[in-house]
């Protein structure tokens, strides 16, 4: 139902309302070099425990915490996700065998999480490896598109209706581009439903090109200015003009089609998002020269855990705290709350089974990127790279420890030769002639 909400909703997408435009009550190129980082090393210029991050901190309070979140009545996707962060690389995972002439080793499976911070940072990894060669090297713009605090406690409610946040960000943006420019841009939206104070923030990550296509001359417009300036006709303010629009639309939409559940009353929602139309909204606008600068900053939000292990401060049966950037008094302030209150809290966060982190519009759109992506790169005189490999496990701990974990003591290379199934008996391998093509 919402879906088709949205879809009438995008049909009929206005231009660019006015200051004035009310919504009546009746309805609704070179090398990466930010690949060759040393986590080991990044982590001590943050000032990080190192006892902490051995201890891994998130999965001792999530053990610990079991009885409060793995039962029937929390949503199926967060019980599934703690799980299998508890599991990851113990044997219940199973594990694949290496083995010299003089040593066996067990490297045992990860669990692939998006909530797990140590898959989470291999998986924006190789995300950024892949964009790095599909994209054209031109400039980029990040856009952060964000809405009043009162209006996070409905979408907190209405999960559902967190989907079609992405598609509202980027029908805006392309919207925009067409009537300024008569162009088509390539998106990418990163939604994102937390702050660093863990509380429930929705808002949306759209990065887009700084040029576009205009396919009706068949050529690439560069230089598509996005102001910063917090001005009503510029373009900060129509671009937040016509998100603000959007947004309070679609909730007038769904409220009257009844698929929006609220504490408040219809007629104090309504009164509600009237009033959230008649202030300003805060969006944010950075523009970056390079792909690498882009997509340095599209990797802090790209399949990002809301909490990095680093960030712990004291872990006790009783306490959890963490530290967060206070932007008001721009410092470190640290936040206490109790193992229970904090697993909740995450549990907020975990998205629902089949929802993507990252969506693509516009050139981007999985039919419209087969279709116009060799154009792009001819009309810009580039050469579309291929994909590439992806990275074992072994070559990202030689990368990022300079250790070769299958080199044995006396210096022998380790071979592999068989698996684990989860649960198994270490010694208990089957017959196994294929060996696994990753991690």
């Amino acid at each position: 139902m919402a879906a088709g909400i949205f879809a009438k909703l995008v049909e009929n997408f206005p231009s660019i309302p006015s200051s004035k435009s009310v919504i009546q009550d009746s309805g609704a190129r070179g090398k990466l070099s930010f690949l060759t980082e040393e986590p080991v090393r990044a982590l001590e210029m943050r000032g990080v425990n190192k006892h902490m991050c051995a201890e891994q901190p998130l999965k001792q309070i999530l053990s610990a915490t079991r009885t409060h979140w793995d039962r029937t009545e929390i949503r199926t996707a967060v019980r599934e996700n703690f799980a299998r962060m508890i599991d990851c690389r113990t044997p219940a995972l199973g594990a694949e065998v290496y083995a010299s002439e003089t040593e066996e080793k067990l490297v045992y499976h990860t669990c692939k999480s998006r909530a797990c911070p140590s898959c989470g940072h291999r998986a924006t990894i190789q995300w950024q490896r892949e964009t790095w060669c599909a994209l054209p090297d031109i400039p980029y713009v990040g856009i952060v598109l964000t809405m009043p605090d009162v209006l996070w406690p409905i979408f907190r409610q209405n999960r559902h209706l967190l989907h079609d946040l992405p598609a509202l960000g980027a029908a805006v943006i392309q919207q925009w581009a067409k009537l300024k420019y008569g162009v088509r841009v390539p998106i990418m939206v990163i939604p994102h439903t937390f702050g660093g104070h863990l509380n429930f923030n929705s808002h949306l990550h759209v990065l887009v090109s700084a040029g576009g296509l205009q396919e009706s001359e068949g050529c690439w417009v560069n230089s598509l200015l996005f102001n910063k300036d917090k001005d009503e006709e510029r373009d900060k303010g129509k671009l937040m003009r016509m998100w603000r629009f959007a947004v309070i639309a679609y909730l007038r939409a769904t409220l009257e089609a009844k698929v929006l559940t609220s504490d408040l009353s219809p007629q104090e929602l309504r009164t509600r998002l009237k009033e959230q139309y008649e202030r300003w909204w805060s969006i944010d606008i950075d523009h970056f020269a390079s792909k690498e600068h882009f997509l340095r900053y599209a990797g802090r939000y790209v399949r990002r855990p809301p909490i990095a292990q680093y960030r712990f401060v004291k872990v006790t049966d009783r306490e959890v705290q963490f530290w967060t950037k206070d932007k008001i008094q721009k410092r470190r302030v640290n936040i206490s709350c109790t193992p229970e209150e904090f697993v909740a809290t995450l549990a907020e966060h975990v998205p629902d089974r089949y929802r993507h982190a990252i969506r693509y519009f516009g050139l981007l759109a999985p039919g419209s990127k087969t279709r116009t992506s060799a154009a792009v790169f001819a009309l810009l005189g580039q050469q579309k790279r291929s994909r590439p490999r992806r990275l074992g496990w072994a070559f990202s701990r030689r990368r990022d420890f300079g250790v070769d974990p299958l080199i044995d003591r006396r210096g022998q290379a380790m071979h592999w030769i068989g698996r684990l199934s989860p649960h198994a008996q270490v010694g208990c391998l089957p017959p196994l002639a294929i060996p696994p093509s990753s991690v």
